[in-house]
């Protein structure tokens, strides 16, 4: 069983990345969210190259919990257009997968 989704969304910086990552673990739509720091990212926004200091947060969620995950994820990130991208991952560890599944409600 590797019914997993993994997400990945990058926020403006740290305190709304860990606000909404606590926010989507307490609901039980995501089992987990791991925050990495200190990317960057080059993107044309408006038609201009752009370039900020982001954090990417990576969620561990399931394809059951994807319509209410991404429902909240949107309605609390900041961006007029977040980044949120779903990987279906070929191959997890069966225990972990378990664990995942057991944690998003």
């Amino acid at each position: 069983m590797n019914d997993i989704l993994i997400v990945l969304c990058t926020f403006p910086d740290m305190t709304k990345a860990r606000e909404t990552g606590t926010a989507l673990v307490e609901s039980q739509l995501a089992a987990c969210v791991n925050l990495i720091p200190a990317v960057e990212s080059i993107y044309r926004w408006e038609g201009k190259i752009e370039t900020s200091a982001e954090v990417l947060a990576l969620f561990k969620t399931t394809p059951a919990a994807w319509p209410r995950f991404e429902s909240l994820l949107r309605e609390l990130h900041p961006y007029d257009v977040p980044e949120i991208v779903a990987l279906k991952p070929e191959q997890v560890a069966e225990s972990y997968a378990r664990w995942v599944g057991a944690s998003v409600g």
